[in-house]
């Protein structure tokens, strides 16, 4: 399998080609209810975390939801 390089988080990272939203979530030990994902910029609905595949040179952010108020 082919690898890819992508920005995570401002780190550049290598992932398996054909890696999807949840793939990359689990392999990283994310819970997906925790927190919101965005790839280039746009935020990517939960509901689209099984077919949203990362491609070669994607820049993504996970964001986790701040405490207190």
């Amino acid at each position: 399998m082919t690898a890819i390089s992508v920005r995570i988080n401002n780190e550049m990272t290598t992932l398996p080609r054909g890696l999807s939203v949840s793939a990359l979530l689990t392999r990283l030990g994310y819970q997906q209810q925790n927190f919101a994902i965005a790839i280039n910029e746009t935020f990517v609905p939960r509901s689209q975390y099984a077919t949203t595949l990362i491609q070669a040179d994607d820049t993504l952010e996970i964001v986790a939801p701040m405490q207190g108020g």
